[in-house]
């Protein structure tokens, strides 16, 4: 009986048990859904916090690393070729943040190159409003010196006038070269000329004109257009050959004919150029690095870039790839054979009666020396300055006293006749 009662209370009991059962069930899937769902907000909270921290950092190496890097860049001229540092979490690149830093630097590179543009612009017209004063100013002084060189007679004059001459002409050279970065016209115009005179027209410019030997003798004639560039261009390489070597030294000059054209070589015994040196030589001589005057460098230095324009505006090619035998600098200016005249009949038959010849039979009273072609001994001439020649190959040279000297031959006033210009003509 008591079985019988067990059993019923059992089966009695079983529904609630059951029941129970279920909410006991259900309350613990209702628990671990809202486990699961606070997990997940959890690691929301935590992706959220990621991405804020990502951003920050960002935005903190976009002010401490890329802006700067590219503000570094244009103010070194090379904002073109800037390789921007990224960021330092990719997943957010193709995000807002990646997007908006992107503009941030594309707004500030195009901003800072609209200024640079202006204050190039500005210094550029300055620079050549400069330039184009002291030009006049200082043909003004070298007609004055050339009127009273040809006019006086006595030696002491000469003595003291010519100096000034010579300082004049270095002078000249030095505006005309900072009117070449500018993109000005180096401003003479001439008749074609010889090439021995354009070489010493170069010489004639440059304070140690008395340490440059000059050896051998060449006929070929310089096409008007580029007499002047060569000239400055000589001028140039050979004034900086003097200054980086000891001032006891000779720097050489010689030719070398090749098949498609000469070249002018011109070695140093100085300290020679670096590897470093002569990659950015070899640059700016190419003439295809742009010369900006904002980001030229303190101390500027004007002659390889001014150098590099004029070769690569005329066409021709200088290099200093090459070391001299003393373990200085082997300068080569190659002029193509388009950049050389023909010789007239007249001009070949002057130079084959040999100018050095006539020239030494007349001694210096002023006692000036120049190296000359040849046995590179120097030749005195009479009443000459530094680098004299005659006014055209097979000239006797002036009488005593005249004061020429080959600084007019870079005004014009010798072996080619030239007329002052401000535009390049079109010829």
């Amino acid at each position: 009986m008591s079985t019988l009662i067990q059993d019923v209370a059992l089966l009695a009991a079983a529904p609630a048990a059951v029941s129970m059962g279920a909410a006991a069930l259900h309350y613990r899937r209702k628990a671990s859904a809202q486990l699961a769902r606070n997990r997940a907000l959890e690691v929301r909270a935590r992706d959220a916090e990621q991405r804020v921290a990502a951003r920050d950092e960002e935005a903190q190496r976009l002010c401490a690393v890329r802006l700067p890097a590219l503000v570094n860049a244009l103010d070194r001229g090379d904002g073109g070729s800037f390789i921007d540092a990224g960021l330092l979490h990719p997943q957010l690149a193709e995000t807002q943040t990646g997007a908006a830093h992107q503009a941030v630097l594309q707004q500030v590179s195009s901003l800072a190159w609209e200024a640079s543009e202006r204050a190039e612009g500005a210094s550029r017209a300055a620079v050549q409003a400069v330039v184009r004063s002291l030009q006049s100013l200082m043909n003004e002084q070298q007609i004055a010196v050339t009127a009273l060189l040809e006019s006086q007679h006595d030696e002491r004059t000469l003595q003291l006038a010519i100096p000034i001459d010579h300082s004049g002409s270095q002078l000249a050279r030095r505006a005309q070269v900072v009117g070449v970065l500018t993109g000005m016209w180096p401003g003479r115009q001439r008749d074609d000329a010889p090439l021995m005179d354009a070489v010493r027209g170069g010489v004639s410019r440059i304070r140690d004109y008395q340490r440059v030997r000059i050896t051998g003798e060449r006929t070929e004639q310089v096409a008007g257009r580029v007499v002047e560039p060569v000239v400055l261009a000589v001028a140039e390489l050979l004034d900086n050959a003097a200054r980086h070597s000891e001032p006891g030294t000779m720097v050489d000059v010689w030719y070398i004919e090749a098949h498609n054209g000469i070249s002018i070589v011109i070695e140093d015994a100085g300290i020679g150029l670096s590897p470093e040196e002569r990659e950015r030589a070899s640059r700016l001589l190419s003439g295809r690095t742009p010369v900006r005057l904002t980001e030229l460098r303190t101390p500027p230095r004007f002659g390889f870039q001014a150098i590099g324009l004029l070769a690569a505006r005329y066409g021709f090619h200088v290099s200093v790839e090459q070391q001299s035998v003393h373990g200085g600098v082997r300068a080569v200016l190659h002029l193509p054979r388009a950049l050389l005249a023909v010789p007239t009949a007249a001009q070949s038959v002057a130079s084959s009666t040999g100018e050095l010849a006539h020239a030494a039979a007349s001694p210096d009273p002023i006692g000036q020396a120049y190296p000359v072609a040849g046995d590179g001994l120097p030749v005195r001439r009479r009443g000459t300055g530094p680098g004299f020649q005659p006014s055209a190959p097979g000239a006797v040279p002036p009488a005593a006293g005249a004061g020429r000297s080959l600084a007019a031959f870079v005004r014009g006033t010798a072996s080619a006749r030239s007329k002052s210009s401000e535009q390049e003509p079109t010829a």
